[in-house]
């Protein structure tokens, strides 16, 4: 066993416990509650320390470092008040299932149930939206807690954990010993359940995978490619996983996301067993818990015992990494599935296919501002780059018709997070520097955390920021005209010069109005954007609500 025996004072130990797990980037906002851990950093040549301008945006920025990194993203904040600023970030990591560790400063143990200076009961506060929530009590258990944290965060299905560390104990002195790196266990499927899983192969007609977010942080990407091939089974992918499976493929479906096509509907409807892999079948991928009904079979396989059966029960639950286990299906022969002749699926998978190519072509037909810019990025970039988005309409566009056909090349909130796109694009562009970061955002989205761009000026992070500006919370009028229509209420925005906004911060900004002056100043702003903040402001026409649906037509 690896051990390291030192004496220091508790916020020393702390820096000292992060640098044994290999923390190499703190987001933090500072505060008085935990100075002496702040202190401790400011020795640690090794961590870089990221201050942002507000809770709720570094919480962002390293839930979007630890999906481009697969590391914990690691948040400091202080007390009752910076804590739950940040607590929209540690709920976003929840339902994401990325790793997360957040410390943050409380006030003293003397004070504690006094309601204190920004007292909060931290531990109360976080237990609901986090995998674990602590205070530390004893200082010599500070490196016990740390490795605790660390593998409960990485482990199972990932998720954030949080630290409360009240001030006095920070200044605490003892002699501690740090244990190695936690490693992350990578349990497979048992040879019975291997069998069954054979079992439900070869009784499929029309089989579908349903591939979550567990393949992107179990690195199965490949093996699901394989998997898929070797069994010409079709892949629809998870709410906002859309770069697990490459959609220029022959066997790619359709992302199952936010108002999905007539011909994705389609092909859920008609599959006979569906294979859930590495997804705990949200609300939005399941279409408000739709899609899976009584005469389809389920085989679900996931890292983590509590999401089998949490949504559906299946018909074979497989509690295992997904890569292990795909990896462990694989020798399964293709003749004991299929026999002699091919697969009986064969027609019907070319059949859906062909429908989804045809739904994807309609973008090339549209004249709206927002398919012409979607279209563009998809001729335009490589498979050296990260798009991010806020919630909103205009993701929309993103959505339905921008093929991800490469891994690791998107980042999105399934918690629907409005304030995600720029800063989780800053913590992307720090974790990846070499790699271009484009971020999606609506005008609403965008001003919820746009103080974090002065952030990447001050740190000279290069990123692209869209911001889509139809001067309104888009979504919830398009609801608004649905349910009450005509009747608008506290949805319209002002006018904002976001090219002046992004200027006065030290980066650079432009405002376009059409798709030829977008296709202008797009590399311009493109090359700008390796070495420091830009803004590129589109404006749309707010009666085009959504992708296919303009204000009027909830009138006619």
């Amino acid at each position: 066993m690896n051990q390291h025996r030192i004496y220091l004072n508790a916020a020393d130990a702390i820096v000292k416990g992060l640098r044994r797990e290999e923390v190499t980037q703190v987001f933090c906002v500072p505060g008085e509650s935990y100075l002496p851990v702040l202190n401790a950093l400011y020795d640690e040549q090794e961590i870089q320390v990221i201050s942002g301008r507000h809770e709720g945006g570094i919480a962002f920025m390293a839930e979007g470092y630890a999906k481009a990194t697969k590391k914990p993203g690691i948040v400091m904040a202080t007390r009752g008040v910076g804590a739950s600023n940040l607590s929209i970030g540690v709920h976003t990591a929840y339902q994401d299932s990325t790793p997360m560790v957040v410390m943050l400063g409380q006030v003293s143990t003397k004070f504690r149930g006094r309601e204190g200076f920004q007292e909060v009961d931290l531990e109360s506060f976080f237990r609901p939206i986090s995998k674990w929530a602590v205070e530390i009590t004893d200082v010599h258990r500070i490196p016990e807690i740390l490795a605790k944290a660390f593998r409960i965060a990485k482990t199972g299905r990932p998720g954030p954990v949080v630290i409360s560390l009240p001030e006095d104990i920070l200044y605490e002195e003892g002699e501690f010993t740090f244990q190695a790196p936690v490693s992350i266990p990578r349990p497979a499927p048992s040879i019975k359940e291997i069998s069954m899983f054979q079992h439900f192969l070869q009784i499929a007609k029309k089989p579908l995978i349903i591939a979550g977010g567990g393949i992107r942080f179990s690195g199965a990407e490949d093996a699901l490619l394989e998997f898929a091939e070797a069994f010409q089974i079709p892949v629809m992918t998870a709410f906002r996983r859309h770069d697990v499976f490459p959609n220029n493929h022959n066997l790619y479906l359709g992302h199952l996301g936010l108002g999905i096509t007539s011909e994705i509907r389609e092909s859920v409807n008609e599959a006979d067993v569906i294979f859930a892999f590495g997804s705990r079948l949200s609300e939005v991928t399941t279409q408000d818990y739709s899609i899976i009904t009584n005469d389809k079979r389920l085989v679900h396989i996931d890292i983590s015992f509590e999401t089998i059966g949490n949504v559906y029960p299946p018909d074979l639950g497989i509690v295992a990494d997904i890569k292990e286990a795909l990896l462990s299906i694989r020798p399964i022969s293709i003749e004991e599935v299929k026999g002699s002749g091919d697969f009986v699926w064969k027609e019907w998978v070319d059949k859906r296919r062909t429908k989804q190519i045809e739904s994807i072509k309609q973008l090339y037909q549209k004249q709206d501002i927002q398919s012409k810019i979607i279209a563009y990025l998809q001729q335009r970039l490589n498979n050296e780059y990260i798009i991010t988005n806020d919630a909103g309409n205009f993701a929309g566009w993103l959505h339905t018709y921008f093929q991800f056909n490469h891994k690791n090349t998107y980042i999105g909130p399934t918690s629907g997070a409005m304030g995600y796109g720029v800063p989780s694009a800053i913590g992307a562009a720090i974790a990846c520097p070499d790699k271009t970061i484009i971020s999606l955002s609506g005008d609403g989205g965008f001003m919820m955390t746009a103080q974090e761009l002065e952030t990447a000026v001050r740190y000279k992070v290069g990123m692209l920021s869209l911001i889509f500006n139809n001067k309104m919370y888009g979504t919830i009028r398009m609801h608004q005209e649905i349910h009450y229509p005509k009747k608008v209420i506290a949805t319209d925005l002002g006018n904002i010069s976001f090219k002046s906004y992004i200027q006065s911060l030290g980066g650079k900004g432009y405002q376009v109005s059409s798709f030829l002056e977008f296709e202008h100043v797009f590399p311009i702003a493109l090359e700008h954007a390796k070495h420091s903040p830009v803004v590129i402001e589109i404006l749309t026409d707010r009666e085009q609500i959504s992708v296919n649906k303009k204000i009027k037509d909830f009138h006619n």
